[in-house]
């Protein structure tokens, strides 16, 4: 089997996955959401993983689903076609809650299922050259198993305007509608995830995950008493755990807590 998604961990603890089908503008078939859906299980199991970068091989970032299989797929019977859909949405909600963070790197062309794996991701940072289409209604159907994460990331109203009107996008409006949290020259993509992932690696990697998990749930909810007393209760938690008491104490004694980058304290050595 080709590999159709590429991933790599540094010695820091950084993994990035790479959709590899750049000739095909990283359009993904039933081949590549089943290799991206095991990729991200497997980073997920490794300890050693700190952050994920999600990016495109290429000149595009990804041009959502592969027509060559949208055309098999109209020969589908339903129950076949609902189990490739199901594939395909379990691919986006193992991104969406992945427990470590997550970051986009997008470049060139997004369209479609591409946008909604910008949305799924915890931060997205994009290059001044990327354009955007939710362009399934042009093709007859709709953007449907994306829909959870881009209204999520856009709200309603835009949502609504780029999923019925199809109409391409740039970079300025992505930014504008908050599909993009940073907007940078192409050749500072890199530098700019670098100095992210530098203030991610700040955090407690539990306090991340439970943050991530926090927002989730607290999102949509409506905010009644048990939602007070489930906050109340997950601080609680957290603040009597060996990470923050570990946080805490390196605040008062003005030192760095034990999960910053090692990297990052030889450093500072080196410059005493």
């Amino acid at each position: 089997m080709t590999q159709k998604v590429l991933s790599l961990i540094d010695k820091d603890g950084n993994a990035t996955i790479a959709l590899n089908r750049p000739e095909l503008h990283n359009a993904f078939d039933p081949e590549m959401v089943a290799q991206m859906t095991a990729t991200l299980k497997q980073l997920e199991a490794n300890p050693a993983v700190r952050a994920v970068v999600l990016m495109g091989q290429g000149k595009s970032f990804c041009a959502g689903a592969d027509i060559e299989h949208m055309k098999q797929s109209a020969r589908f019977t339903r129950e076949q076609n609902r189990k490739a859909a199901l594939a395909t949405a379990q691919m986006y909600y193992t991104l969406y809650t992945l427990g470590k963070p997550t970051i986009a790197r997008v470049h060139g062309a997004v369209r479609g299922g591409g946008i909604g794996l910008v949305a799924a991701c915890d931060i997205a940072i994009g290059s001044r050259d990327s354009t955007y289409r939710l362009s399934e209604v042009r093709l007859g159907i709709v953007p449907a198993m994306i829909s959870p994460y881009v209204v999520a990331a856009i709200g309603e109203r835009y949502a609504r305007r780029y999923a019925i009107s199809g109409e391409e996008f740039d970079s300025a409006e992505a930014y504008r509608i908050g599909l993009l949290h940073d907007l940078v020259e192409l050749d500072q993509l890199n530098p700019r995830i670098g100095h992210i992932l530098a203030d991610l690696y700040c955090g407690g990697p539990n306090a991340i995950v439970a943050a991530k998990q926090l927002v989730r749930k607290v999102a949509h909810a409506p905010l009644t008493a048990q939602v007070v007393a489930d906050t109340a209760d997950t601080i609680a938690e957290i603040r009597a755990s060996a990470e923050a008491q570990e946080g805490l104490g390196a605040f008062l004694e003005k030192r760095k807590a034990a999960w910053i980058e090692p990297a990052a304290q030889k450093k500072t050595r080196k410059k005493r």
